[in-house]
């Protein structure tokens, strides 16, 4: 009896060693099928994407990414998908693509290029300072969020760049708004328009009539030492600029008169030039 239940433990041992290899066997196959049809769909969509078929070529590169999510080719579908979407200005597309892969793989490795991604998709659609700020603020956040976390990247380089343009267009949008609100007499607005751009955008070309702008609306409300701080930091930092020549005049009545008659007697003194060349012909 014991040497009949040592050996039913031995067959038993063998049989089921025999079904763990087959087990394993198997699911070795199916990796392999799994990965291939993989490979095969995302060459479908890299083929698409080429060809110009941007939309059939996110569909194939969702599709290999969904047939193997654990693959290392998952994320890199993915961000194919997004990338096909962007490169024929799908953006909603795009967006909605790269905030799901940012969800779902978060610590991929390539993660800074779906940020850089996402804020050139939000910076291409930016039109200009009059239309919706969404854009223009989106496009500022992921550009901010390359800098700050991956500074040393090509991507951080190029957001550099682009974010100068960014700034420009906040600061003329804020200045859009403060002559819209000089126009209607609502000072308190327009100042703090104004204000932005000074504080926000000092680094773009719209500081100097910003600071202008200040200088009149204070000397219209009867502001006169305001009025002065904002024309000496004009005439500090923008002495030769015909905003501190405008600002100036506000103050020196006598400036502003000496001004016109020095440009009068320029234009004299062209004229006579010119009767006294044409009298040598004549």
């Amino acid at each position: 009896m014991h040497k009949f239940y040592i050996c039913f433990l031995i067959f038993l041992s063998i049989f089921l060693s025999s079904c763990s290899k087959e087990q394993v066997k198997k699911s070795v196959i199916k990796e392999k099928k799994l990965i291939s049809q993989v490979m095969e769909a995302y060459d479908e969509g890299m083929k698409s994407l080429k060809a110009g078929d941007v939309l059939f070529a996110a569909l194939k590169f969702n599709e290999a990414e969904i047939l193997f999510p654990q693959s290392i080719w998952a994320p890199r579908s993915a961000l194919m998908a997004s990338y096909s979407y962007y490169s024929q200005d799908y953006y909603q597309e795009a967006i909605a693509e790269l905030d799901r892969f940012i969800r779902v793989y978060p610590n991929y490795k390539h993660i800074d290029y779906a940020y850089y991604l996402l804020g050139l998709c939000y910076y291409e659609q930016i039109v200009d300072e009059k239309k919706d700020l969404e854009s223009i603020l989106q496009a500022k956040l992921y550009f901010n969020y390359i800098l700050e976390n991956y500074p040393s990247t090509d991507y951080a380089k190029d957001v550099n760049f682009k974010m100068d343009y960014v700034q420009d267009i906040l600061a003329s949008k804020e200045m859009y708004l403060g002559r819209y609100y000089i126009d209607k007499k609502k000072w308190i607005p327009a100042i703090n328009r104004f204000r932005n751009v000074i504080d926000d955008y000092d680094t773009t070309i719209y500081t100097e009539e910003a600071l202008y702008r200040l200088v009149e609306i204070y000397y219209l409300l009867g502001l006169d030492d305001e009025a002065k701080k904002y024309a000496n930091l004009l005439g500090y930092n923008f002495q030769s600029s015909l905003w501190y020549k405008k600002s100036y005049s506000f103050f020196d009545k006598i400036y502003e008169s000496n001004y016109k008659k020095i440009q009068k007697d320029k234009r004299k003194k062209g004229n006579v030039v010119i009767k006294k060349f044409k009298s040598l012909f004549e």
